[in-house]
């Protein structure tokens, strides 16, 4: 956490970029998209929280979850009013898309990079604009580590899964992360919007 501090203190009276994570969340704290409940409020939840930012990280595996997928309904939008609403929003935002393994990224305001997850993120970070929304659990888990990401949104459904993909798998925590509980939604089918900001 020192790398953090030190970059902290060199840029003190400069305002910068939060970076947000949201997800979805069963009851026992499976990650898997296929166990949630899709409804109009889930989908309206999130596209205000894209509504504040400007920019997306993601990794191969959740890029390739979300295009062409959203960008091909915000071309077509025939699915319901909030999912068309999503899509739109979602194809509006620049992407960054960490990976090692993708050749190419499809549309001009999407870039892979290959450097440093870290360091990249807190260069993005000084930069200008809206949050920087973080999507995917292994870019999520490697900034929560170095304490990078600011903001959490958990959207817990009213489901037991029994299995899927956890935080904190592909890396091991020095330390508790400790919240502030700053905001809570109760959205249709019992489904609870929970938003926590890092604890300095």
């Amino acid at each position: 956490m020192l790398f953090i501090r030190m970059f902290i203190q060199r840029n003190e009276g400069r305002p910068m970029r939060k970076v947000v994570f949201a997800i979805n969340v069963t009851a026992d704290g499976y990650f898997s998209h296929t166990d949630m409940i899709p409804n109009e409020e889930v989908h309206a939840y999130f596209t205000g929280i894209l509504r504040n930012s400007s920019l997306l990280l993601y990794g191969r595996k959740t890029y390739e979850l979300m295009v062409p997928y959203w960008p091909d309904i915000a071309g077509n939008p025939t699915e319901t009013e909030s999912e068309n609403e999503f899509a739109s929003v979602f194809d509006s935002l620049e992407m960054v898309v960490f990976s090692t393994t993708l050749k190419q990224v499809d549309g001009s305001k999407r870039r892979i990079v290959r450097a440093n997850l870290v360091e990249e993120v807190l260069a993005l970070k000084r930069q200008s604009g809206g949050d920087i929304c973080v999507g995917g659990l292994t870019i999520a888990s490697q900034l929560s580590e170095r304490g990078v990401i600011d903001e959490y949104h958990f959207v817990v459904h009213p489901v037991i899964a029994g299995k899927g993909a956890r935080l904190f798998e592909t890396v091991k925590l020095q330390a508790n992360l400790r919240f502030d509980l700053i905001g809570s939604k109760t959205l249709q089918d019992g489904i609870v919007a929970l938003h926590y900001k890092k604890q300095v």
